[in-house]
């Protein structure tokens, strides 16, 4: 992993994994038609029209036999090829976490994707402005689309959050304890997080992707995306995700001293900056 941030590979990357997957989400119908076909005619009648309708690419014919065309086979495949290139070339930043392993390139290049995505949302807040309020032509997709990104946004940026250790913790009962109970204290949030997640996903699995995601559920607007569709199974995804790099971080923070992790974790600059708002010395 690099060393040094910046260069042009730091927002190619992330902006092309972005766009394959932004792609790959707006034709999840054909993906369904293709892998996951309904035995139902009427339900396979109902995706196959929504496909028709959404379809960014509709001169060109499936391959294979199937409903997906050139274009969503290469997004398809290019998604974990621009992931593993991303993950190699994801440049380690002066303000992040210095206990970075290989492990976690995936929560780092996540956060990088994340930042493409608040860029791209500001964009379309942007455009709707200019649009709004000097042309006088508002659009119909601006405001939705900007929702969608920004659920996308507060979803994926938690799996970097937890790489980081920026979430929220309570140390005031935490930094009292010997380093024994410190640790069994990691193991038991490490372990309710995880049961947490079983249980969440357990418990929804069946309505999220067998009814929101396998039925395509739109959003029942003029421009009609697939939030419901998108939004809910992610959820599931990401705190999964989550679990897992919380079982990740206290594997690597086992061995390290607590109070030199917290030093870590505090920005000396930002908290001179806060005691001087305050007027504190």
């Amino acid at each position: 992993m690099s060393e040094k941030s910046g260069g042009v590979r730091e927002w190619v990357i992330p902006f092309a994994f972005a766009m394959c997957a932004g792609w790959v989400i707006w034709h999840g119908p054909a993906y369904i038609l293709d892998f996951f076909p309904h035995a139902n005619e009427s339900m396979t009648a109902q995706i196959t029209e929504l496909h028709e309708r959404k379809d960014v690419s509709p001169g060109l014919s499936g391959m294979f036999g199937g409903v997906m065309d050139i274009i969503d086979w290469a997004a398809l495949l290019l998604l974990p090829i621009i992931l593993v290139l991303g993950m190699r070339n994801v440049a380690h930043a002066e303000m992040e976490y210095e206990g970075h392993t290989r492990l976690d390139l995936f929560a780092l290049f996540l956060g990088r994707v994340t930042m493409m995505l608040i860029i791209s949302m500001t964009l379309v807040m942007l455009y709707e402005v200019f649009l709004r309020y000097v042309i006088e032509a508002p659009t119909l997709w601006a405001n939705e689309l900007t929702l969608w990104i920004a659920g996308f946004v507060f979803l994926v940026s938690g799996i970097y959050a937890m790489q980081q250790r920026c979430h929220i913790r309570i140390f005031i009962l935490y930094d009292i304890l010997p380093r024994p109970l410190r640790k069994a204290c990691d193991v038991i949030s490490v372990v309710l997080l995880c049961m947490f997640a079983f249980f969440l996903v357990f418990g929804s699995y069946n309505q999220v992707f067998a009814i929101k995601f396998h039925r395509w559920e739109m959003f029942g607007t003029a421009f009609d995306p697939p939030i419901p569709a998108t939004i809910q199974p992610m959820i599931l995804i990401v705190v999964c995700l989550v679990a897992i790099q919380a079982v990740l971080n206290l594997i690597a923070d086992w061995h390290q001293n607590p109070d030199d992790m917290h030093e870590e974790l505090v920005d000396e600059e930002e908290l001179e900056a806060i005691k001087k708002s305050v007027g504190a010395n």
